[in-house]
């Protein structure tokens, strides 16, 4: 299956349906990252990172990579929740080159796009406040297999050795 998804059909599909539905892992990468709101538990609303918290206490490991530093709104949220800076199944590293967007389920499901990990871009801001988005939401094992692979290259670090923006890195891998 190969399913285009457009502005809010992201958020719909990915953010409000897959990734609270995962079961063993969940790898985000994005090049922007901030404190989106998604409707939760029982129709309210929070922020995202309560979906990777609920994750985590269920055991689901998560990989965050994102190219620069989130905004304070982003960082109160993330304060809110003792399982992402305590839980070893929660890791994150920040890539400035980093540029990619996607959304790796369980290695049963993958999103790729231009949408950033932002309310704007996933679609959960209102029709007249979010970007125009578009994405492929694949469950095709060799593509899904090529993207993890690559996913997993940038996530350990091998392109730091040689990476020609290592001057402006705050946290090299390697």
């Amino acid at each position: 299956m190969n399913k285009l998804l457009f502005n809010k059909e992201i958020y719909q599909k990915v953010i409000h349906e897959l990734l609270p539905a995962a079961e063993k892992f969940v790898w985000v990468a994005t090049a922007d990252i901030k404190d989106m709101h998604v409707e939760y538990r029982a129709r309210k609303f929070d922020t995202f990172l309560a979906v990777f918290a609920d994750l985590l206490r269920q055991g689901v490991h998560i990989r965050l990579i994102h190219a620069k530093e989130p905004g304070p709104r982003f960082r109160e949220d993330f304060d809110r929740f003792p399982e992402l800076i305590e839980s070893d199944n929660f890791e994150r590293i920040l890539c400035p080159r980093n540029h990619m967007k996607c959304i790796l389920i369980d290695g049963r499901i993958a999103f790729v796009g231009s949408a950033n990990l932002t309310g704007a871009g996933m679609g959960a801001k209102s029709p007249t406040r979010r970007n125009f988005e578009a994405g492929i939401l694949t469950d095709e094992s060799e593509t899904i297999s090529q993207l993890m692979e690559f996913f997993d290259t940038l996530y350990m670090g091998d392109f730091c050795s040689n990476c020609g923006r290592r001057d402006i890195c705050p946290d090299p891998v390697v």
